[in-house]
């Protein structure tokens, strides 16, 4: 008994193995963290052109898309270089990267795409994750190598001109001038559209993906409705993007996919917060990636790894893996740093480290949905910190819908069905993620997992995570779920802890901080084996409670 006394007061493995012996617990292992990878750099000739010498005007009237694109190409027929963007406005349409070749903003220009439809053509695209006929993405490249964005200017997509905006995002006064602009309202006047067509388009919801028999020319009645993405590199490597500030586009900012060796170093990456779509970077389908000392305010996702959705996701079978996160903060966002929903590809190997969520919606959001299919693994998290997320601090959801995570006025949340469904190649799975050393201060809830019946969310860890928010810890259809050294600060303790319908959950050092009034709900007939060692119960007025089938066997604290 004293070698048993000596340990309790320092949490340690020893203890938590002795301690199993004693109660019949089994420590959950950690998943082993695989090599982390080494990322091909770029290298550029020493030979650099200014585009004002090919004919370039930098006065924002001028459209330079010929001269720059001229630029580019020919500093690519030489063998490689710099294509220099000094001091001005330069106004442009499409620019299409080549090879070996770095273009460079300077600190006091801006590059600013023309907001005019017809400066960019309906080509061969994806969207979110499938296939689609878009409007040309205002910079892009496909199988390309050693090519990279630099400087310190700023890569405007003139987005406003091309997004529909709710109402329900803006004041009455914001309402009121965009309406005036032009464009059109819905007939439920909800939603604003900068043109028929555009509105056509999400009436028809004709979101140009390909499908046989159609072509280009069956959307052309709708082209204002298929919104490019700013920046798109296609089945290219090495790539460097540093420095810039890549903003306002008219969809997602950056669209790395299906690339090799890329390095995003530096940047700022911003789009208004009402920006549908309006994501910072979505890493499709990408091996060997770096993201570092980066900063996103965005609309949507801020740092989000995808990899194809459902079938089209699961044919092209190239999961995004190898990833360093690392550095970076994300102001307003629907999630800080997120995985999905479309990974119908998969996704592994990821690592998170030493980065800030302000204000983000959601801080860690991984989403999924039946359907998708893929499988999340290895994903490795440490040193997050979170202020003022108005959802939850970390995020599982099997049961995604293309909603935002927070219900706006007017909106309502849809009830979930439970149902159990047969396990197929359309069941996505979560599993082995390891988080740890995680600060939350203000959430609505600290942590939530939520995984399908016939596929629950698996294998997770967290080890030192403090939260102050208005709930504590849900975990819905989830097995092996360790939770170590967890301190809750909440103002809603009645429970503190709900599991439901969920088996091998295992409690090590749960610390409320402050009065509880219940400490733990136990829900649903197959929950199971909720084991609890050195839980604070200093202050809690109940300990547990059982309901809807569970039964006091399903927990041992």
């Amino acid at each position: 008994m004293m070698t048993l006394m000596r340990f309790m007061g320092k949490p340690n493995t020893f203890l938590g193995v002795f301690l199993g012996v004693i109660f019949g617990y089994t420590a959950i292992a950690q998943t082993k963290e695989p090599p982390r990878p080494i990322i091909k750099t770029t290298s550029f000739r020493a030979d650099t052109v200014n585009v004002k010498d090919f004919g370039a005007v930098g006065d924002g009237q001028f459209l330079n898309s010929e001269a720059i694109n001229k630029a580019i190409i020919t500093i690519n027929q030489r063998g490689g270089g710099v294509v220099l963007v000094p001091a001005g406005l330069w106004l442009t349409g499409p620019i299409e990267m080549k090879s070996n070749v770095n273009l460079h903003v300077s600190r006091e220009a801006i590059l600013l795409f023309s907001n005019k439809f017809d400066d960019y053509k309906i080509v061969e695209s994806n969207w979110e994750g499938q296939p689609a006929w878009r409007n040309q993405n205002p910079i892009s490249g496909k199988n390309l190598e050693n090519i990279a964005i630099t400087g310190k200017g700023i890569i405007d997509g003139n987005g406003g001109v091309w997004r529909m905006v709710k109402r329900n995002k803006m004041t009455d006064s914001q309402w009121k001038n965009l309406v005036a602009s032009g464009g059109v309202v819905d007939e439920k006047t909800k939603i604003w559209y900068p043109s028929e067509g555009s509105l056509r388009g999400a009436l028809e919801n004709r979101a140009g993906i390909k499908k046989p028999g159609l072509t280009k020319e069956d959307f052309l009645d709708v082209k204002d409705y298929l919104r490019p993405n700013l920046l798109v590199f296609t089945q290219c490597k090495r790539i460097l993007i540093e420095g810039v500030t890549i903003q306002n586009s008219a969809a997602w900012n950056l669209h790395p996919l299906m690339c090799e060796d890329l390095i995003l170093r530096d940047i700022l990456v911003r789009n208004p917060w009402y920006a549908q779509n309006g994501d910072g970077v979505d890493i499709e389908s990408c091996k060997n990636v770096l993201v570092e000392d980066c900063t996103f305010d965005v609309g949507d996702d801020g740092i989000c790894i995808k990899s194809g959705r459902d079938k089209a996701g699961r044919d092209r079978a190239m999961p995004t893996e190898n990833v360093i996160i690392r550095r970076s903060v994300v102001y307003h966002a629907h999630g800080g740093f997120v995985i999905g929903s479309e990974m119908s590809g998969g996704a592994r190997n990821i690592w998170v480290e030493d980065c800030s969520f302000i204000g983000t919606d959601i801080g860690l959001r991984f989403k999924t949905k039946r359907g998708r299919g893929g499988v999340v693994e290895n994903i490795f998290i440490n040193n997050i910190n979170m202020v003022g997320i108005p959802g939850e601090g970390i995020l599982f959801d099997m049961y995604y819908e293309a909603v935002d995570p927070i219900i706006l006025l007017g909106d309502k949340k849809e009830e979930i069905k439970v149902v159990k469904l047969p396990v197929t190649e359309e069941t996505p799975q979560f599993k082995n993620f390891t988080i740890k050393n995680v600060h939350i201060n203000g959430a609505d809830q600290g942590i939530f997992l939520r995984g399908l019946p016939e596929m629950h969310v698996k294998n997770v860890s967290f080890e030192n995570i403090n939260i102050e928010a208005d709930k504590g810890v849900e975990i819905i259809s989830s097995t092996n779920i360790s939770l170590k050294n967890i301190r809750v600060n909440a103002k809603n303790t009645n429970p503190l802890v709900v599991v439901e319908n969920s088996e091998k959950i295992a409690f090590d050092g749960l610390q409320p901080m402050g009065p509880v009034d219940l400490l733990m709900r136990v829900s649903g007939s197959e929950t199971k084996d909720i084991r609890a060692i050195r839980t604070d119960l200093k202050g809690v007025k109940k300990k547990s409670e059982f309901v809807y089938g569970a039964t006091a066997k399903a927990l041992n604290m």
